[in-house]
């Protein structure tokens, strides 16, 4: 029979085996031979896994929809689909957005909608990567029940798939798989003499494999293949030791895409930790922003933000020197920039903190909304040019120069408004005071 009606190893007439799920060969790299085969097999996801969840309850009745997983690399969301098509027998088909296109998602619908027995599931790795056009694509047949979708993404969904897509679907979050969850596949695998690395012989401390998990920084892919590295490195029959490890800890490198989520957490921790008067955190996510090759000028850029956000007239030099940081990251460069955001970061996370210009802009904003605008008053308009002063522009205004601490007692809005609150911290304490001076002054003269 022609190989694309050959039964393939769930035991039906299903997809050609390239589009399968696959049995482990030696040729691939240990991460996929050691994929889990059932979905009781996958590990550290047991929020989604356990027994009683509703992703095991609609599997098991194989009811399940469109499904989209969500979480960083290495988690588990490849295992999962390909769990999950094994246990429903369902055809799988298998597409990387990166290299997919329209044409072949039409090639495949197609197929699909001419095989409705087989109960297409229809994996697309890197679902953010699609473009809008080629998700509306997918919502007709995924309406129809035509293919059941499985999305794999390492982005946040609510910003990357197109909301009616996003809708037909059940979105679950997976989570970086912790050191013990990690260290235990290792271990399997290094025992495991059909798919794993158990013909070598090689052996390891529990110790060692724990710290070869958390270099690894919950991916359990690139774990495994770190194994894999470091066993054939080695004689048969040998141990995995520190030293061995340490040689892989200086090749480390730090997960961080700038295009993904690790790139907006880890600013949105660096800029709280800031907020938060917390200089040792601060230091800590700028260094990983900084190992993992972040713009310099982007970090400069938020510290510019966070001197008038957070800092604000709490500290009034805040700003000039986040300013004057940009300035120097731009015509100074790395590494030696390290030393000036470092610099800037610590003066911000240590100064005191107030918002009370954020506040104050908002609240004006508001006022804005919310009632019809004022306008200017007479005695503030400006009176330059005949027709102005024909119509009194300026008339009665009081120059404040000339009056005690420039207090003139003159209101400035026609209907005068409270927005800004100054907070008694920092330098920002003694504006306080001089406002509150200022405004029994006022009261005085207008007596």
């Amino acid at each position: 029979m022609p190989a694309a009606d050959q039964p393939d190893f769930f035991g039906d007439t299903f997809a050609p085996p390239d589009q399968a799920p696959r049995e482990a060969n030696a040729n691939q790299p240990l991460a996929a031979r050691m994929r889990p085969r059932r979905l009781a097999d996958v590990v550290g996801q047991e929020h989604i896994t356990a027994a009683g969840n509703l992703l095991p309850r609609l599997i098991a009745q194989n009811r399940f929809g469109s499904l989209i997983f969500y979480g960083p690399p290495g988690c588990g969301k490849t295992s999962l689909a390909e769990a999950i098509a094994a246990e429903t027998q369902s055809r799988f088909v298998r597409v990387n957005a990166v290299m997919s296109n329209v044409a072949e998602l039409r090639a495949i619908l197609a197929t699909a909608r001419q095989r409705p027995e087989a109960g297409t599931i229809l994996f697309i790795d890197e679902l953010h990567r699609f473009n809008k056009s080629q998700q509306d694509l997918l919502l007709p047949d995924v309406e129809e029940g035509t293919v059941r979708l499985i999305g794999a993404t390492t982005h946040n969904p609510g910003f990357y798939v197109n909301p009616p897509l996003l809708s037909r679907s059940h979105l679950f979050r997976l989570e970086p798989l912790a050191p013990p969850a990690i260290a235990g596949v290792m271990l399997q695998a290094l025992g495991d003499v059909e798919r794993g690395l158990g013909a070598r012989g090689c052996t390891a401390d529990e110790k060692v494999l724990l710290d070869l998990a958390m270099l690894c920084d919950g991916d359990l892919r690139r774990a495994l293949n770190a194994l894999e590295v470091l066993v054939f490195s080695l004689a048969e029959g040998a141990a995995i030791t520190p030293a061995e490890l340490e040689v892989f800890a200086r090749e480390r490198r730090i997960r961080y895409d700038a295009d993904e989520d690790e790139h907006y957490d880890t600013i949105s921790a660096f800029i709280k930790s800031c907020r938060g008067s917390d200089p040792d955190a601060a230091m800590y996510w700028l260094a990983k922003m900084l190992a993992g090759g972040e713009d310099p000028r982007f970090i400069a850029r938020r510290l510019v933000i966070l001197a008038s956000e957070d800092v604000g007239l709490a500290d009034p030099m805040a700003l000039p020197l986040a300013v004057a940081a940009h300035h120097a990251v731009d015509f100074i460069g790395l590494p030696e920039a390290e030393l000036t955001l470092a610099h800037a970061t610590i003066y911000i996370a240590t100064a005191p903190k107030s918002n009370s210009a954020t506040l104050a802009l908002g609240a004006a904003h508001a006022a804005l909304k919310s009632s019809t605008v004022q306008a200017v008053p007479l005695p503030m308009r400006d009176k330059s040019g005949k027709a102005s002063k024909d119509n009194h522009h300026g008339k009665g205004y009081r120059y404040s120069h000339d009056y005690p601490e420039n207090i003139s007692g003159q209101d400035f809005l026609e209907k005068p408004l409270s927005l800004y609150t100054p907070k008694a911290v920092g330098w920002e304490a003694k504006i306080a005071e001089r406002l509150a001076r200022w405004a029994e002054l006022k009261k005085s003269i207008n007596s």
